[in-house]
């Protein structure tokens, strides 16, 4: 059923229907991938001091990149389907927990071997923690405030990584770089905390918890690949797959590129993420009003071209441009993020509830592992130039939408059996 896609009248109005137990389930989910975001920036911001430490390759040190992508692609395919069986707060609490240990752990490798190990294992959680708190909020929320809403919860991201660059600035200008990398994945334990909060005081959306009881499929890998759903899920992968090789090739390779090819300090590397980090957070939020008003589709299509043309203008300055460089930071935080935005309550609109987390979590998982492709190509061909490619992934996004749905407005698909009578 559509209904009408209008816009608030109040700032906030988004929030304040939630209701009370919405805006807990908000929290936890805000909270959960902001720290997400901090725990998995830790080795980006840590990579060169890793790279020295080891005695390791750039190939060597983009493999660590690409492992923890695709073994998070396994852990948010995993969760995706646990959720659909067991509840989204239940597996919410599994995976903030999950990347917690194992980010700490990775703080006490002992060698490269080791650490390759630990930040797989800590990919597990932190794949799975998206698409469940995704899920969680969507269900709560009015179909024409869901794509601002979800895309609040998105801004996270941007929150958390703001956090980690802080802590980076003072442990690398106050400590010796070896021991500096592993106080970073140390201090990753504070997502421990809000673990005991989501438990007490989060739970799933009452009307979402009694259709699953009764649904005839719960949490099937099947079930999104039936004729009904499968050009849905191939499409929704691919469109997945562009915007995140484009996004994580350019970000797991920033600090390493403005540090070694661009000459930059510590603090001179700060500067840049001190203007790209707003700008990503005010994407993120600015991305979902957008998805509300002009619609999901032309909300991707738009940020993947601005994407792809701000990467290719970034990386291609010359190198007596840094300042020009630091003007684009801004813009090119914005439109990355921004497109993100829209992931939430697209997918979530896409699929019936009882196979929703599990096609929030296949495709943008799937999208997430393919993706990590593109980190690992540019670290075997060396930074600087070669991380323009990161655009090629936000051409793929474009062309994937051709394939999918206009979804703007609708309410969420209660069942397999009422999306197949509509």
């Amino acid at each position: 059923m559509n209904v009408t896609a209008s816009s608030a009248t109040r700032p906030f109005d988004w929030f304040h229907s939630l209701g009370h137990k919405g805006k807990r389930a908000f929290a936890g989910a805000f909270g959960g991938y902001g720290l997400d975001s901090f725990d998995y920036q830790t080795l980006p911001f840590g990579l060169a001091a890793i790279t020295a430490y080891f005695g390791i390759s750039s190939g060597e040190a983009g493999l660590l990149g690409t492992t923890t992508l695709v073994v998070s692609a396994i852990g948010g395919i995993g969760a995706g389907v646990l959720a659909d069986r067991i509840g989204r707060v239940r597996t919410l609490q599994l995976t903030i927990a999950m990347y917690t240990i194992f980010t700490v752990l990775c703080g006490f490798a002992p060698n490269f071997e080791t650490l390759l190990v630990l930040r797989g294992l800590q990919g597990l959680g932190f794949g799975g923690e998206w698409a469940v708190g995704a899920a969680l909020v969507a269900e709560y929320c009015q179909a024409r405030y869901r794509g601002r809403t979800v895309a609040f919860v998105q801004s996270a991201w941007a929150v958390g990584w703001g956090l980690l660059v802080i802590v980076y600035t003072v442990l690398f200008s106050v400590l010796d770089e070896a021991v500096a990398w592993r106080v970073l994945f140390w201090v990753g334990v504070i997502p421990a905390l809000l673990v005991l909060w989501v438990r007490r005081s989060v739970e799933d959306a009452p009307a979402v918890t009694e259709r699953r009881k009764k649904a005839p499929v719960r949490g099937s890998l099947a079930g999104i690949f039936r004729p009904g759903l499968l050009r849905t899920t191939l499409f929704a992968a691919l469109l997945a797959t562009g915007v995140q090789g484009g996004y994580y090739t350019l970000f797991t390779w920033m600090p390493n590129y403005l540090k070694v090819s661009r000459g930059l300090s510590v603090v001179g590397t700060g500067g840049y993420f001190a203007l790209l980090i707003p700008g990503a957070f005010v994407g993120y939020v600015c991305g979902g009003y957008l998805a509300d008003l002009l619609g999901r589709k032309k909300t991707f299509l738009l940020f993947s071209v601005l994407s792809a043309a701000l990467i290719l203008l970034f990386v291609q300055l010359p190198y007596g441009a840094n300042g020009l460089m630091l003007l684009i930071s801004f813009p090119l935080g914005f439109s990355t993020s921004a497109i993100f935005s829209g992931f939430g309550a697209y997918l979530a609109e896409l699929y019936p509830s009882e196979l929703r987390a599990t096609g929030q979590g296949f495709t943008y998982n799937f999208g997430r592992a393919v993706g990590a492709a593109f980190p690992a190509v540019v670290g075997f061909m060396g930074a600087g130039g070669a991380i323009a490619l990161g655009a090629v992934g936000y051409v793929i996004a474009a062309l994937a939408l051709l394939g999918l749905p206009e979804t703007r407005g609708t309410e969420l698909p209660e069942s397999v059996v009422a999306q197949e009578g509509s």
